[in-house]
């Protein structure tokens, strides 16, 4: 299946170019998920809640304690020794189901360990796994591959992935991604392809740097740009390059990333997600 990248209202979602499928009534539809925030439980249980599925949370026996910075040197550890934290065995029975959705929040680039260490118990061969996930600036496209590694013999549908400082848009853009992907009824209009990207204007670059200024995590430059309408509102695809750091001058740069920013009618810029 050939995937694109597609926002919609602001949706921070990978698209087929065809639709996911058609549901019918025979279909059985689980949602797991682990969240540490809140944020991806408040998604696991819109999606739930909209597609009437069964529900049940990846739950760590030695939980997070929700320290940004032990929760970071906790990962870097397990990380180095190739350790996975070990979950509560699963109560629902997977092989009942027909779709098995996996949300997770983006920890250095791709999804949680909780969510390693569930793929690592289960074999998910021939079912549709649908990713959703949570994140500071991006991550979904990285995970998306990770997890296409780790189940080759699944089909994996498009996902959908959303900032933690957007939750408000959240329901709206999950009502308009479960449309677009066949599983809920309802209109759904594709928005037009990007035109050609071209060097940023100046009002382009002022826009970016609204956009992104307020993230301690970007610090880049816009080089090149491209728009289109969307419904209330405009989107912007950037090209940017990372600038070096005065606050830290020994960190490389990064190098080169797109940045998606959407400006809804009479409100301020912001980026919705970014593509390293």
């Amino acid at each position: 299946m050939r995937f694109m990248k597609l926002l919609s209202l602001a949706v921070v979602a990978v698209l087929a170019s065809t639709s996911c499928g058609t549901r019918d009534e025979a279909t059985r539809m689980l949602v797991l998920y682990y969240s540490q925030s809140s944020n991806t439980k408040a998604v696991a249980e819109e999606i739930a809640t909209r597609l009437g599925a069964d529900i049940e949370e990846i739950v760590p026996t030695m939980p997070y304690d929700g320290d940004f910075q032990a929760t970071i040197d906790r990962c870097k550890r397990d990380r180095e020794l190739g350790v996975l934290p070990a979950i509560r065995p699963l109560k629902a029975d997977i092989e009942e189901y027909d779709y098995v959705f996996i949300g997770y929040p983006i920890w250095f680039g791709t999804y949680a360990p909780p969510i390693a260490a569930l793929l690592s118990e289960v074999d998910l061969g021939g079912k549709k796994v649908v990713p959703f996930c949570t994140f500071g600036s991006g991550g979904l496209e990285s995970s998306i591959d990770d997890l296409r590694c780790q189940e080759p013999n699944a089909e994996l549908l498009p996902g959908y992935g959303v900032r933690a400082a957007r939750m408000a848009a959240m329901p709206q853009e999950v009502e308009q991604w479960l449309k677009a992907c066949g599983l809920i009824e309802g209109e759904y209009v594709r928005p037009a392809d990007f035109a050609e990207q071209h060097p940023v204007s100046d009002e382009e670059a002022a826009l970016f740097d609204a956009a992104v200024g307020g993230y301690p995590m970007i610090h880049a430059k816009a080089t090149m740009a491209a728009s289109r309408a969307t419904p209330g509102g405009v989107e912007y695809l950037f090209t940017a390059v990372d600038l070096p750091r005065e606050d830290n001058p020994d960190m490389p740069p990064a190098g080169e990333m797109k940045v998606y920013v959407t400006v809804a009618e009479g409100g301020a810029p912001e980026f919705t997600r970014v593509v390293r």
